[in-house]
């Protein structure tokens, strides 16, 4: 049975296929297929392999969009009148993991003839930037002469 470690928002899953989980809110809309980055795959015969060294692609499917069990925070100082009663229901994504199996080579997208291409132009040379002058400054004031008034 092969596994996969995936991350997702800054949070390690550990997979298999046809597993479903809770994810935070991700910016897929619901039905959308999509590749998490894949951090190690295991469950082989030849053992555990990183991500990179096993080009291997996870393909999952984001079911649905959903709020989490509502979690109530509760604030209480002894003898003081304190009481604060705070809580929050988490933005989750339900997804579903459709395959674990190597990288498909993505193919380059077929040209069309040269006709419709526009002709490279080469780049412009930027003009010299020239540094700020710098402001002048101020004669020192004169510096008064202590004796009796003329």
């Amino acid at each position: 049975m092969t596994y996969a470690i995936i991350a997702l928002g800054g949070k390690q899953y550990r997979v298999r296929e046809g597993e479903w989980l809770l994810v935070d809110r991700l910016s897929q809309k619901e039905g959308a297929t999509f590749s998490p980055q894949v951090l190690l795959v295991g469950g082989d015969k030849d053992g555990p392999k990183l991500g990179s060294d096993a080009k291997v692609e996870v393909t999952a499917t984001v079911t649905e969009h959903l709020l989490g069990k509502k979690i109530v925070v509760g604030k209480h100082r002894q003898r003081v009148g304190y009481r604060r009663r705070n809580g929050h229901r988490s933005r989750l994504s339900k997804i579903e993991v459709q395959s674990i199996g190597s990288k498909t080579a993505r193919r380059a997208p077929a040209k069309k003839d040269g006709a419709d291409e526009k002709p490279k132009t080469a780049a412009k040379p930027k003009a010299a930037v020239k540094p700020k002058a710098t402001a002048a400054k101020k004669p020192a004031a004169k510096a008064k002469t202590e004796g009796k008034a003329e």
